[in-house]
């Protein structure tokens, strides 16, 4: 089974609009992405809908924050995402009559209710920002001068 690396990508995606301070076009992010501007406009829509982002069409068009990322938690983008399950594994329902089958499945029931509850609350804790404000550290730990073109 793949990953869903969307959660990853689209907090990746606003630091970089955070940083950039323009408007970013979809064919901008699709090539950081390595994915179609399609596939961008469908994701970015989904946090344009919750208002994290806004999006203008045309010449000088593009995306751009709608929110300061010391607004905007990872649960907010997990949830804008569509909160699909953090979990990937499976309960066996082959057999719901089988008590040995009940007894697995409902003690695995409750260790992943109890896990993703946990890191729910974790991903609500979690600013943006406090990811851009880790990213610049390591930035300036590089020692690398900054050009401006």
């Amino acid at each position: 089974m793949r990953n869903d690396t969307r959660l990853s990508r689209m907090l990746h995606v606003l630091i970089h609009m955070d940083r950039h301070k323009q408007r970013t076009t979809s064919d901008t992010i699709a090539r950081m992405l390595d994915t179609n501007p399609v596939v961008v406009r469908r994701t970015m829509g989904l946090l344009r809908e919750k208002g994290y982002v806004t999006s203008d069409k045309g010449h000088n068009g593009g995306w751009a924050l709608a929110k300061p990322l010391t607004e905007i938690t990872l649960l907010d983008i997990h949830q804008a995402l569509g909160a699909q399950s953090i979990f990937s594994i499976g309960m066996a329902t082959d057999h719901p009559q089988c008590l040995v089958e009940q007894a697995v499945n409902q003690a695995l029931t409750q260790a992943f209710d109890e896990a993703q509850a946990l890191l729910l609350q974790r991903l609500g804790s979690i600013t943006v920002a406090a990811l851009a404000e880790d990213f610049d550290a390591r930035y300036r730990a590089l020692e690398v001068p900054c050009t401006t073109s």
